[in-house]
């Protein structure tokens, strides 16, 4: 398997430090408002990248954090005049049902930063005790210059080097940055009372839930991944302060990251008033649907977001609807070695989702020209459930995935009319049926009549 290494800037070959068993870690969202589109795509990203190492018999472990104590959500506190729990609670309960309607399979450890305050603690006292870190008057602070390989996973000149924190004028180096602020407000610790920074909290995640007694080895997790945006000085920072305090040891083998979402090809940004919530694109379609359209291009590029696009890849997923619908009663056989291996092969090259994608169509546009073929379809139905588990996808029932976004209400009114057209037929009042055909196709619903039955969808033209 072959991945694009950030820290060498490069595909390299995946060499998991354990036969069958790979850690990943991906730094989750700061829990203060709803999860947006950039959100999405590094979930996906790196949920699909789990389901190709599932796919190739590897075990993994995978941890994902809730930052739930940071600037951020202490403004969001002021402002809606509540506390901690209740801000942090909220959004996390939104962004597990945001992962659910993407299909993002649950990490092995989902950790909020509040829960390991004391493990922080103990981290610090070790970097203080190291001299790696330095007390000033606002907190607890990193010195860069005590790590060599400072600036080598983001390959970073000195002028970019400016840290995403409040700036302090007694700091050692314009790069040092916060491990701990002095707040009273939050917790007691030996070196004053406060709160951690920021670049800490993922350091002890990653150790205490998945290398606890990782000593004396080179890497301590297989991959850490996030978006772009992370890189510096998030990464970095991570990386340099598990350098310093175990003795040279790297955090991660590799270091993946997806890249940006863009809105109408600017960066989406809520300064920027275009920042898309997966909440408002899952208006416009299902769960899965957005899922396909935002896994379609490789992980790494930028990705550019638009409806139409949307819509127009979800007539794509439609087609893989169609056939997992013409299957419906059909036995799950074997599946199809040779389909199967040219989509691991794919998406064994740095996840070429692109590819593995026109593989799947060439297999649909196959199924469909051998449905009389009754011995070929149990090994369709299989492919499908190989696309499933490797993909994300297909889990709808495949009559619902076609009725997206009417209400029940709505359901149970076309359902009706649809009756009283069979009613209609069967007395051979075929001016009426017809007419009830095209009234709900003016309001966007098509029928389809087969051979014992009636069914609907949505139309999306």
């Amino acid at each position: 398997m072959q991945i694009y290494d950030s820290a060498k800037k490069q595909k390299v070959e995946f060499i998991p430090l354990s036969e069958n068993l790979v850690k990943i870690y991906l730094c989750g969202p700061t829990v203060y408002d709803d999860a947006h589109l950039g959100h999405a795509k590094s979930a996906i990203s790196f949920d699909l990248l789990r389901r190709v190492l599932l796919a190739n018999n590897k075990v993994v472990e995978f941890a994902r954090n809730f930052t739930d104590i940071d600037d951020k959500i202490l403004l969001k506190m002021q402002k809606e005049d509540k506390s901690l729990e209740e801000i942090t609670n909220f959004y996390i309960n939104s962004y597990l049902k945001d992962m659910k309607e993407l299909n993002i399979l649950e990490p092995t450890f989902s950790i909020k930063a509040t829960s390991c305050i004391k493990d922080m603690i103990e981290f610090i006292k070790e970097l203080l005790k190291k001299d790696v870190a330095y007390k000033l008057s606002d907190g607890i602070y990193f010195d860069t210059s005590k790590d060599d390989k400072y600036l080598s996973l983001s390959n970073r000149f000195d002028t970019q080097n400016k840290a995403r924190v409040k700036n302090n004028d007694n700091k050692k180096n314009e790069k040092d940055f916060a491990l701990w602020k002095f707040d009273e407000n939050f917790y007691d610790a030996p070196f004053g009372r406060g709160r951690p920074g920021w670049h800490t909290e993922c350091v002890v995640m990653i150790k205490k839930f998945l290398c606890p007694d990782c000593k004396d080895q080179k890497y301590c997790i297989d991959i850490h991944a996030g978006g772009i945006d992370l890189l510096f000085p998030h990464h970095e920072n991570e990386a340099a302060q598990f350098r310093t305090c175990f003795c040279g040891e790297e955090l991660a083998k590799y270091w993946m990251h997806n890249g940006f979402v863009q809105i109408d090809n600017e960066k989406m940004s809520k300064s920027l008033g275009n920042g898309f919530l997966i909440k408002d694109a899952l208006k416009q379609v299902n769960g899965e649907a957005l899922r396909y359209y935002l896994q379609g291009v490789n992980y790494r590029l930028n990705f550019n977001f638009s409806i139409n696009d949307l819509i127009n890849s979800k007539k794509r997923l439609d087609r893989i609807y169609r056939l997992k619908k013409e299957l419906y009663s059909v036995k799950i056989g074997e599946v199809d070695k040779e389909f199967k291996q040219k989509m691991l092969d794919a998406l064994n090259d740095d996840l070429n989702v692109s590819l593995a994608y026109a593989i799947v169509d060439e297999m649909i546009n196959y199924a469909f020209d051998n449905l009389n073929n009754k011995n070929e379809l149990p090994k369709f139905r299989a492919n499908l459930e190989f696309i499933k588990d490797v993909l994300g996808i297909l889990y709808l029932d495949a009559y619902e995935y076609f009725q997206f976004g009417v209400s029940k209400e709505e359901k149970d009114k076309i359902d009706s009319l649809i009756q009283k057209r069979l009613e209609a037929k069967r007395d051979k009042n075929f001016a009426l049926a017809d007419a009830i055909r095209e009234d709900l196709k003016k309001n966007g619903i098509n029928l389809l009549d087969l051979k014992d039955k009636t069914i609907w969808e949505k139309s999306y033209e």
